[in-house]
């Protein structure tokens, strides 16, 4: 999610909190862009470097701003890449920015922390994302309207995060508010084929005969996948790529191999 500098509304050259005046800064809208290109050809070792060096400049003319859109952008990176060291390091200035920046109340700063708890339970700590996850929801709760796509993807993360903790019925219905929210929303259809495996995992993990659960949530995620409804595009790849281990790991091994090549089609296409 790219933060526009001008929504965060800091005073840079405010006496009182030592910053000195910002004279320059990033080019967040070019670097998303590029962001983008490399994203859409799944070329993640140049990301990487991307948002290395333009966080490294962004320190260094104490453009808070843009480092912030660019620590946002590292958390879902870091997730996909699975480097645990940088994802949880940029959770921790994540959260330190939103409160140098003023706007843990905004809608912007709490899909950063939405962002932050996302990397925290993906990275082992679920039990410190629930705080995180109740202080979005407050924000979210209060400004954005309740069939909005951004609390379908807080539905969907919190539910991961209390499935790790073994609430499972919480998590179950974190799950459903989530379906009910994605199937109404355009370009909503692919986030529901995630929430249909993470549901099968949910069944698997809380129910004793559960092959049957299983088996039903699975055939939910691939008629969606599989469906004209749903846009083959560069986000579609990545939920191919997401969802294809959940396929193998439950035996579905064709169906699987078939994500994963639908995956790469469309990156070595873009």
């Amino acid at each position: 999610m790219m933060i526009d500098n001008e929504d965060l509304k800091f005073n840079f050259g405010c006496a009182s909190c030592g910053y000195k005046e910002v004279k320059r800064r990033i080019p967040v809208s070019r670097i998303i862009g590029k962001l983008d290109e490399l994203l859409s050809k799944n070329e993640m070792e140049e990301v990487t470097r991307l948002l290395d060096n333009w966080r490294r400049e962004a320190i260094e003319i104490g453009d808070l701003s843009g480092e912030l859109s660019i620590v946002n952008e590292q958390l879902g990176h870091f997730r996909k890449v699975q480097n645990r060291d940088a994802g949880l390091e940029s959770v921790e200035r994540s959260i330190e920015l939103v409160k140098l920046l003023g706007i843990e109340n905004e809608v912007s700063g709490a899909t950063i922390l939405l962002n932050a708890a996302t990397t925290l339970k993906a990275f082992g700590q679920p039990e410190k994302a629930l705080p995180i996850y109740d202080k979005t929801y407050t924000v979210y709760a209060e400004k954005l309207d309740k069939n909005d796509a951004r609390f379908g993807g807080f539905f969907n993360n919190k539910g991961l995060t209390l499935q790790d903790l073994c609430r499972f019925d919480e998590a179950k219905e974190c799950y459903d508010k989530a379906l009910e929210i994605m199937q109404s929303v355009d370009g909503g259809l692919a986030d529901c084929a995630v929430t249909y495996v993470n549901i099968a995992h949910l069944f698997e993990k809380s129910m004793e005969d559960n092959e049957n659960a299983v088996n039903s949530a699975l055939e939910k995620a691939q008629k969606i996948l599989d469906g004209d409804e749903i846009e083959r595009n560069s986000y579609y790849a990545f939920v191919c790529s997401k969802c294809a281990p959940s396929f193998d790991y439950f035996g579905f091994f064709y169906y699987a191999n078939e994500l994963k090549e639908r995956s790469k089609r469309i990156y070595e296409g873009a």
